[in-house]
């Protein structure tokens, strides 16, 4: 690879020029349209404009291998060759080499060198977790003049998290770029230290849509001189109900701004966004098969509803190393799973929107410590978790599309790392297994509930293998260890170990050692009765709306509930094998029935089943 300096480029590309002219049997050819790129004087970066062919602008100095940077001429890493290529800033690849980048993803090699060009609007389609903060936010801070103190940049997001893992990213891409400062604001935070923030010079704002309007009307940030705006997780705004919000906000900045859009999905409430406030657009869009990490290996294991609970408790401790997220559906799924994990001696905690912003980044400072082993999170609250060495994600219920089957997946096996997806379902979700391998062109493996047995063959190995790797006397005082020789000199060997053993196994949280799995064949019945107001019809329904609370109707203190009378014989439901029976005509109490047959009836909650029965109720 050859480095030149900004004038032998521009040399460069004048003589292929007048080549070209002359080949063509031109004297003199047209004047060019005025280019900008970024050079240096007097060890400062600004923006210099040079007379280049239309051919020769954009990407194109990527293409031959050279680099109009103002530090062009320092040596470059092997392994980032490829982002050189497309344009960026010697500044930058630095930035990014510290971070551990190699490769760009698909969408930042399609996306970066047109968002540097800056002649068109832009929309990349791409799934969440396929490195879109950085296809948007290095081609961004090429465009940013730092020795301007006002806002040239505005980043929207749907959710604090996200806004919160976006400036930071583009903080660390910055790193080497004096002058360039970024603001976040959110909701949830002190509006007055965002007003302070805002006060002082910066280039770039990233914003949720409700704290940017109130701080805009309060006059804290003037959107009149933005040279561009970008929409990140769009399609995530419009489903939160941020359409009012974004036509406000963009109804307040300039026309003449560039407008990238990136979104998972296209619905027709996207298309009408881009119609009305974007011109002519350029569109990239990546093909949802290859957008999944093939660093992540995609697993399921069949298990009733009652019993998700047990089951990730099964694999905490299988594993004293996991270290994942847990996504439920709804709120009260989350808060209710964490709060009975918690209660036997799980490190875990809840993350979702009805926690306020001090609450939540409590909750996220001790997940990214590690002083959880594990984060439960709803979907919504989940955008942004950028955590590192998260071994395992688990899907509690399946997600509503595969969207965010990708995005849930995608908070572990990154910076090349691997990882483990495991999906929790049931008989009836199996189906819904096969649609997504296609849809995403992945492979799911069956996997197995561990046992008890399992789970204390494991400990026991690793407790084993801590004591054998200790050096005797390490740390033990002698007066100490005569002491103890004395206490256990009548225990024999064996005795001794026994009791070791038992203590160790102690310490395991499974109380039971009934089998969890729910085979197709109908396997793996559990011991007893289940509360298994969740195994109905429509439990673990992995599309539609979620499960509501239903409401009761009053009744009069004296109104009695008839029995039903017998059913006729055409009415009643055909027996059918034990092992396939389906839940709701299984001889539970009547309340049991009652809700598993009603379809708008929301999932149990976890551990559920734990709670003691409230007095005068059966």
């Amino acid at each position: 690879m050859i480095a030149v300096t900004f004038p032998e480029f521009l040399s460069f590309c004048v003589k292929i020029n007048r080549k070209i002219l002359q080949q063509q049997g031109k004297r003199e050819g047209p004047k060019p349209e005025l280019s900008q790129y970024h050079c240096a004087e007097n060890g400062r970066s600004h923006r210099q404009k040079a007379w280049l062919p239309p051919y020769l602008r954009g990407s194109f100095a990527g293409l031959l291998g050279v680099n109009t940077s103002p530090l062009a001429c320092s040596a470059i890493p092997h392994r980032l060759e490829q982002f050189q290529r497309l344009g960026l800033s010697q500044n930058v690849l630095q930035a990014i080499e510290q971070l551990g980048f190699e490769t760009p993803t698909d969408i930042q090699a399609q996306a970066i060198p047109h968002l540097l060009s800056g002649e068109r609007d832009f929309i990349g389609l791409a799934q969440t977790g396929t490195g879109k903060t950085a296809a948007f936010g290095l081609p961004l801070l090429e465009r940013l003049d730092p020795s301007q103190p006002h806002v040239q940049a505005l980043v929207l997001a749907p959710t604090r998290e996200l806004g919160q893992q976006i400036a930071q990213q583009i903080e660390l891409f910055a790193k080497y770029d004096e002058g360039i400062r970024t603001t976040a604001v959110y909701g949830g935070a002190n509006i007055a230290t965002q007003i302070s923030q805002l006060s002082k010079a910066c280039q770039v704002v990233i914003a949720t849509p409700g704290r940017l309007i109130d701080l805009a009307k309060r006059g804290a940030i003037a959107l009149d001189q933005i040279e561009c705006v970008v929409l990140d997780e769009a399609d995530e705004m419009l489903n939160m109900g941020f359409k009012e919000e974004l036509d406000t906000i963009l109804a307040m900045t300039p026309d003449t701004k560039r407008t990238w859009l990136f979104s998972a999905t296209m619905p027709k409430e996207i298309r009408r966004l881009v119609k009305q406030y974007m011109s002519d657009p350029y569109e990239v869009r990546i093909d949802p098969k290859t957008a999944v990490n093939e660093q992540i290996e995609h697993r399921y294991a069949m298990v009733r509803n009652a019993d998700k609970a047990e089951a990730l408790t099964r694999f905490m401790d299988l594993n004293e190393d996991l270290f994942g997220v847990v996504f439920c559906r709804t709120k009260r799924d989350t808060q209710e799973l964490a709060e009975g994990l918690m209660k036997k001696g799980y490190r875990a905690d809840a993350l979702h929107g009805d926690l306020s912003q001090p609450q939540r980044d409590r909750v996220m400072k001790r997940f990214k410590l590690k002083h959880l082993q594990v984060l439960i999170a709803t979907d919504v609250a989940a955008r942004g978790i950028d955590v590192q060495d998260v071994t395992h994600v688990f899907h509690f219920n399946l997600p509503n599309d595969n969207a965010y089957y990708t995005h849930r997946s995608g908070r572990t096996a990154r910076a090349g790392k691997k990882g483990v997806s495991i999906a929790f379902i049931s008989r009836r979700e199996k189906a819904f297994i096969g649609r997504m391998e296609n849809a995403l062109g992945i492979d799911f493996t069956p996997i197995s509930i561990p046992d008890a047995k399992a789970i204390a063959a494991a400990r026991l190995d690793r407790w084993a293998q801590v004591v054998m790797d200790r050096e005797e006397n390490q740390g033990l005082p002698m007066d100490l260890w005569f002491a103890m020789q004395e206490r256990f000199e009548g225990v024999s060997k064996d005795a001794l170990l026994n009791r070791l053993v038992s203590l160790e196994l102690s310490k395991l949280h499974v109380t039971r050692g009934k089998d969890l799995n729910w085979t197709d064949e109908g396997g793996g019945r559990s011991s007893g009765r289940t509360t298994g107001r969740s195994t109905g019809r429509h439990a673990g329904r992995p599309s539609g709306r979620p499960f509501e609370k239903r409401q009761r109707p009053a009744r009069a203190e004296n109104d009695k509930r008839k029995k039903p009378g017998k059913k006729k014989f055409s009415q009643r439901t055909p027996f059918a094998p034990a092992d396939d029976r389906d839940p709701r005509y299984s001889r539970r109490s009547r309340s049991d029935r009652r809700g598993a047959t009603n379809s708008n009836k929301r999932e149990e909650a976890p551990f559920a089943k734990f709670k003691k029965k409230k007095k005068g109720r059966k």
